[in-house]
């Protein structure tokens, strides 16, 4: 039996946290529980979590995935998924690892040699968003995705409405017709501002519009989507099937579970198999670090409806550390052409240089999530 030996965290720059669990036969697996702003507080529930796996057969990942979301009478939420996330993560490289191939090859082989990637670019500026959209492109990137805004009055002005349109209209002019842009609205805005920009924005033809509304008012998600014939995306806020169900129903086109977020590898396959049932694509959200890029990828070579991968190289956030500065071979995640390479190696593909992880814990790091608040003093969505 492959036992569950030891299982550790890691904190490292910019905002990411690793797992790492070992076996008694030595196979290590990683993953990344990472929580944006809640890092720490997630560590704090890997700990816990980790006391159902020590002395488990690390094989028995569905086993284990059900334990440790069903386990207790208090359940779910961005703190437990994400925990979990880690974790299944780990579990999974351990798999591959102990059978000798990849994660994808576990679940029936892959569908496809390659999946296109996307990267985020930003300016407040039409000039900025023009010079940082052309620096992608010649990294090689076909598509980009942009913020629609900064924040937003809860009734945008005219002044607001025409800024989102003046920078999507300089992207579109430097990406072209070959070339994807997708716009996200973070929730941002109110359910009135994002029915009456979509419009606007139709003659640009964005790849998608993504999070028009909150996650906590995903009820009113199928009234923008009917405000639009542009493609509509959601996810990265929620956190298990039953949540994605409403917005399904509701209409969207583009799936965006984070597998650092919801519950790992195990669930976003479940989540991937039901939104092919309402034919919408899945497009992950992952502004994060190699190791949930990784499994992403792994889920994506498997999954027929994968529309593109989200990865964040170069991002604002990566003060202190890069994507691929903790992997001892860069060359596994690297991009050409707008496509990563099917990943061969064993687990999630990746080998992560320990000895990096181990000291950039020491330093660790507090990142957390801005604040904004409107000019009369009141909170602002960010």
């Amino acid at each position: 039996m492959t036992t569950i030996a030891r299982v550790e965290t890691f904190l490292v720059a910019p905002r990411w946290l690793f797992v790492r669990v070992e076996t008694t036969d030595g196979i290590v697996g990683w993953g990344e529980a990472t929580c944006e702003g809640r890092s720490e507080t997630v560590r704090t529930a890997v700990e816990q979590l980790s006391e159902l796996l020590i002395g488990q057969d690390a094989l028995r990942i569905e086993d284990h995935w059900q334990v440790m979301t069903k386990g207790s009478f208090y359940r779910g939420g961005p703190i437990l998924a994400s925990a979990v996330a880690g974790l299944d993560q780990a579990l999974w490289d351990i798999a591959g690892k102990h059978f000798g191939a990849p994660v994808h090859q576990l679940f029936g082989g892959p569908v496809r040699d390659r999946i296109r990637v996307y990267g985020w670019v930003g300016g407040d500026e039409p000039a900025e968003v023009r010079d940082q959209i052309s620096a992608a492109v010649e990294s090689g990137l076909t598509a980009v995705k942009m913020n629609a805004s900064g924040k937003m009055s809860p009734v945008a002005s005219v002044a607001e409405l025409d800024g989102v349109v003046r920078r999507v209209a300089a992207a579109r002019e430097v990406l072209g017709d070959e070339r994807d842009v997708a716009v996200d609205f973070h929730g941002r805005f109110s359910l009135a501002s994002a029915r009456r920009v979509a419009p606007l924005l139709e003659e640009f033809r964005p790849f998608f519009l993504e999070e028009p509304v909150v996650p906590e008012n995903s009820h009113l998600i199928g009234e923008f989507v009917r405000s639009t014939t542009t493609p509509v995306s959601t996810g990265e806020r929620l956190y298990n099937r039953q949540e994605f169900l409403p917005v399904l129903q509701a209409g969207i086109a583009v799936a965006q579970p984070d597998l650092s977020h919801a519950g790992g590898i195990t669930e976003v396959r479940k989540i991937a198999a039901l939104a092919e049932v309402y034919d919408v694509q899945l497009a992950p959200h992952c502004p994060l670090g190699p190791i949930a890029l990784a499994a992403c990828l792994q889920v994506g070579f498997a999954t027929p409806n994968y529309l593109i991968q989200e990865q964040s190289i170069g991002i604002h956030y990566n003060l202190g550390a890069e994507v691929l500065d903790y992997c001892l071979d860069k060359t596994p995640l690297t991009f050409v052409d707008g496509y990563v390479e099917r990943l061969t190696a064993p687990g999630l593909g990746i080998e992560i240089d320990e000895h990096a992880v181990r000291t950039a814990d020491k330093r660790g790091h507090a990142w957390r999530s801005p604040t904004w608040r409107h000019r009369d003093g009141s909170y602002a969505e960010w």
